[in-house]
């Protein structure tokens, strides 16, 4: 089986763009890449596309992947929109290593895009909750910040987490993305402000929630044997895993694990012959902040229940001995559904290539990253190891 490596990255920056629809959005990210490609590249080259994307704002539904393809140039290719929720972006990734992987295609983009501002709050709300479980939890009346505030609960419950460690991680995160220039909110708060904003859905608050944003992302991925004829510097995917988990929480084993994040990982691991320890620089998804406590522990960064600790120690911030989110995370960086997976593999790519615009951002050292993109509540998953 042939192996795969990022040699290109690119992403529009995040936020709210009234004037730009997803083909500008995806373009924006489709420059970027192939700009990032040391060596050049000839688009004729590119044989199929992967594009993360959930709605697209309602406007594009059907063909959207065709629709951005041709705009970018790119008309003739194999495309196809992965739709799995909010890890669309990390599904694409991995249907783009496979193909390249099979010898299908030598040459493949993964990339999302997402325009979620052009509708209300109200159907923004809708849209996303139909991610869950809709006869159970939806119909119910649950939104995806009422989900995570019982997860939270929970772990609260069980583990004595406390509000300042969960406000602690959007301090993190925003301190971050203040440092990153394609960020949606760059600009850092105070624990203090973090901890008195209203709540959403106690005991999550404002800062403890990710907002809905516009952006494209796009990594490049090629048969590793050719990477040479792009750059110098080649980002390898060396594992990935992913997993489906019972949509409705109620229905799982554990309301504080989410067990898709422990199994995707476990095989992502396996295939790339590392363990967590291994793992100097990770973008996880922190939808909430729970989320990001979640994380650290079903990625096995450490133990079940200690994740208020491993925040509140430092260990995952930029210095610290397991960076987690760099770029701001969702929290900061911003949340374009579909483009938030390839916008994780965006980062990690700078990251181990140490080319991040901000060397203050810069995790010194890096030779191995993980990025985890989840979907709902934890109903998909997907996690991919780079490594330099």
């Amino acid at each position: 089986m042939k192996k795969v490596a990022i040699v290109g990255a690119g992403q529009s920056r995040y936020g709210e763009f009234p004037e730009k629809g997803i083909k500008e959005l995806f373009l924006e990210a489709y420059r970027d890449m192939l700009d990032s490609v040391d060596k050049g590249v000839d688009p004729s080259r590119i044989g199929a596309a992967y594009i993360g994307n959930l709605g697209s704002g309602g406007f594009q539904l059907g063909n959207m992947s065709a629709l951005v393809s041709e705009f970018v140039g790119l008309p003739y290719v194999h495309t196809l929109r992965v739709e799995n929720a909010c890890a669309s972006g990390g599904y694409a990734i991995v249907n783009a290593a496979m193909d390249v992987m099979s010898g299908a295609h030598d040459v493949v983009i993964a990339g999302g895009v997402e325009k979620m501002t052009d509708v209300s709050g109200v159907k923004q709300k809708y849209w996303l909750g139909v991610s869950g479980d809709t006869e159970y939890e939806r119909l119910a009346g649950t939104t995806f910040a009422g989900l995570y505030a019982l997860i939270a609960h929970r772990h609260m419950h069980e583990f004595g987490t406390t509000r300042e460690q969960l406000s602690s991680v959007a301090v993190k995160n925003h301190a971050n993305g203040a440092l990153n220039p394609k960020a949606q909110f760059q600009r850092e708060i105070t624990l203090d402000k973090a901890m008195k904003s209203p709540y959403v859905a106690r005991p999550l608050n404002l800062f403890d929630c990710c907002s809905t944003t516009d952006g494209a992302s796009a990594v490049l991925i090629c048969d590793a044997d050719i990477a040479s004829e792009f750059t110098d510097t080649p980002v390898h995917i060396r594992g990935f895993g992913t997993s489906s988990d019972y949509l409705a929480i109620h229905d799982r084993v554990s309301t504080v694990t989410l067990e898709g994040t422990k199994r995707a990982a476990r095989a992502a691991y396996e295939m790339a012959g590392v363990t967590p320890t291994d793992i100097h620089a990770a973008e996880v998804h922190d939808c909430f902040t729970i989320a990001e406590l979640l994380a650290y522990e079903d990625l096995g960064f450490c133990e079940k229940g200690e994740g208020g600790k491993f925040i509140e120690e430092g260990r995952s911030k930029i210095g610290g001995d397991k960076p987690v989110n760099a770029s701001g995370g969702l929290k900061s960086k911003g949340h374009p559904i579909g483009s938030t997976g390839t916008g994780q593999a965006y980062e990690i790519f700078n990251q181990l290539r140490e080319t991040v615009q901000k060397p203050s951002r810069q995790v010194k050292g890096a030779e191995t990253g993980l990025i985890h993109n989840v979907g709902g509540s934890g109903g998909t998953v997907s996690v991919s190891i780079l490594g330099r």
